[in-house]
């Protein structure tokens, strides 16, 4: 059977000897793309399995490829003769793990099929994404997220950071909240320049390491980061999955430990809208709960915000199924009326959610840290919210086996 690829590799002097090689036994040439934009509307048409492009395609970026992946296309990059090795990195870096050079074409071919065959054997709807080895990735990442309602996903999120900073463990805070992130506003960071969006735009052209990752990351402490997030909710599109994933890797690697600071909204809905495939406002949502080692779930105390948890909890189950949450009810207070062990046994009843920890509602505390751009550990080390932060960071610290010395964090 003969695989129809797309070539598209930009003014190059050897586009000639690809088009005869696509061309050859067991391929055909759907399309010669002149850019970008003719590659992507072509393979949205489903008339290829394969693109072959090169460093000489202007616009080539990870979003091109993950779009092209979304498409069910297969990617090959052709490396030129005399081509400089970090232009074979770049391709590298921004996904492309079959690489042939133009003096090895006759095996053109052989390695079309490959990437065809590593497609064709991604689950549905799944689109596989080359693994890329992470540098040195040993760091685990933390993922703190909750339903609508605004439940203290922002304070739990920076309170865990700032105690695990505080016993030594380096540790980076990212901002992924796509709706409404607080992480800048609660430091008394500038937000105008997004850390997240500057990363993001480097992984994009594959220019993303650990030392780029670092010096986007605002240092509060020694051993605490930020990477502040979107500056306004109407530029998540400039946050992808595909590109989440790649600064998550740089960011295991980074420090030991990586909370991510989630948006509420799991929904998919965007695809009913679109007969291509669509944006996902919530893609990056649900990329930083797959990613992650661990999910804290974070829900309010009040009757509004346990009904909302136990929702929030059964939608996370639907759509990430493989994550294990872990349970925190916040903002207990006596004026509620009812006990922890009340609490606990009906949610348990209920849908058979263990807590694993309650936060006591401390406002004060919580005031001060804002008011004055800073965590909880700094300005109120000994307000009882941040003695339960410490304690549930501790058994999160240890689940994960994230020790102090782990990894030591690079300037």
């Amino acid at each position: 059977m003969s695989v129809g690829t797309l070539v598209a590799v930009g003014a190059v002097d050897f586009e000639s000897e690809v088009l005869s090689a696509a061309s050859s036994p067991g391929l055909h040439v759907v399309r010669r793309c002149v850019d970008v934009a003719d590659l992507l509307a072509t393979a949205a048409t489903r008339q290829a399995d394969a693109a072959l492009v090169s460093s000489g395609l202007a616009g080539l970026d990870s979003e091109v490829l993950a779009r092209l992946r979304e498409e069910g296309i297969s990617t090959v990059g052709i490396v030129s003769d005399d081509e400089r090795p970090d232009d074979s990195g770049s391709l590298h870096r921004l996904g492309l793990d079959v690489l042939v050079p133009v003096a090895r074409l006759d095996t053109l071919a052989a390695s079309v099929a490959a990437a065809v065959d590593s497609v064709t054997r991604a689950a549905p709807n799944q689109p596989s994404e080359p693994a890329r080895p992470p540098e040195e990735a040993v760091g685990k990442v933390l993922a703190v997220w909750g339903p609508t309602g605004a439940p203290g996903r922002s304070v739990v999120a920076l309170g865990l950071a700032s105690v695990a900073a505080a016993r030594g463990v380096p540790t980076l805070v990212i901002d992924v909240d796509v709706y409404g992130g607080a992480q800048a506003q609660m430091l008394g960071l500038l937000d105008e320049s997004s850390g997240l969006l500057a990363a993001a735009r480097a992984a994009n052209r594959g220019q993303l390491d650990v030392a780029g990752l670092a010096s986007q990351a605002r240092a509060v402490s020694p051993t605490l980061r930020v990477l502040s997030g979107l500056p306004r909710a109407d530029r998540w599109v400039e946050l992808s999955p595909v590109l989440l994933r790649r600064i998550l890797e740089a960011a295991r690697s980074l420090c030991a430990l990586t909370i991510l600071d989630c948006g509420f909204n799991l929904e998919l809905d965007e695809e009913i809208s679109y007969d291509v495939t669509a944006p996902r406002r919530n893609g990056a949502t649900l990329a930083a709960l797959e990613a992650a080692d661990a999910v804290v779930v974070v829900g309010a105390a009040d009757p509004v915000g346990l009904g909302r948890l136990l929702r929030g909890v059964a939608d996370l189950r639907v759509q990430a199924p493989e994550v294990s949450p872990r349970v925190v009810v916040n903002r207990m207070r006596p004026a509620l009326g009812w006990s922890s062990d009340e609490v606990a046994a009906m949610l348990w009843r209920t849908t058979s959610v263990q807590v694993d920890a309650f936060l006591p509602d401390d406002p004060a505390a919580c005031d001060r840290a804002v008011v004055r751009g800073q965590t909880l550990g700094e300005c109120a080390s000994s307000a009882k919210l941040t003695k339960a932060l410490d304690r549930l960071a501790g058994s999160l610290l240890e689940a994960l086996d994230v020790q102090a010395a782990a990894l030591t964090g690079r300037r």
